[in-house]
């Protein structure tokens, strides 16, 4: 099976991820989509636990997609070349990246190894050029494709500003986020 990555901190889980989950599967690129949070942190600030950031994802609906475990279950740090040794072998995977990430993409712990283990989707993000691309690293350029310029930061700091969220998350996310008072 051709499983599409989509990492990242999921602080919070938003309907942008949806979307480019979404789009992955509809253009075929996928056979599913693994939501993949992860346990160990870079930066960003404002973080809420593990616990939280996976229960909002399990709560997004898709179609052939689903959460995995696997970064929060073996504790990695949140660099992505560590993932590689504990993906299951019998499927082949492809990881989606922003184009916001290109820019600092040389800097990722040991970045030309993962470029060799796995194909990289680039979604293109509103304001972010799609470059520098190297090689292993595919843009999604498709006239059907729709952007979105949504971001977890701007979702938490609208709730810190006492501002709705409703529109840019799935209402149990939100409802979660507002049963925890997360954010504020």
């Amino acid at each position: 099976m051709n499983i599409a990555l989509l990492g990242g901190s999921f602080n919070p889980p938003h309907n942008g991820h949806i979307s480019i989950a979404k789009q992955i599967l509809d253009l075929s690129f996928a056979d599913e989509v693994w939501f993949l949070p992860n346990y160990g942190q870079r930066p960003p600030k404002n973080v809420v636990s593990v616990t939280d950031r996976l229960a909002m994802t399990r709560l997004l609906e898709l179609p052939k997609a689903r959460v995995s475990t696997i970064e929060i279950d073996n504790k990695l740090d949140g660099e992505t070349i560590h993932l590689l040794p504990f993906l299951p072998k019998e499927h082949e995977f492809l990881f989606i990246i922003g184009s916001d990430q290109l820019f600092g993409f040389a800097k990722w712990l040991r970045w030309e190894k993962l470029l060799k283990s796995m194909q990289f989707l680039v979604f293109p993000r509103v304001g972010f050029l799609n470059e520098p691309l190297f090689e292993g690293m595919r843009v999604i350029d498709d006239a059907r494709l729709v952007t979105m310029d949504i971001s977890s930061t701007k979702i938490r700091d609208r709730i810190k500003n006492g501002q709705p969220i409703d529109s840019f998350v799935p209402s149990a996310v939100a409802q979660y986020i507002y049963n925890h008072t997360l954010y504020i």
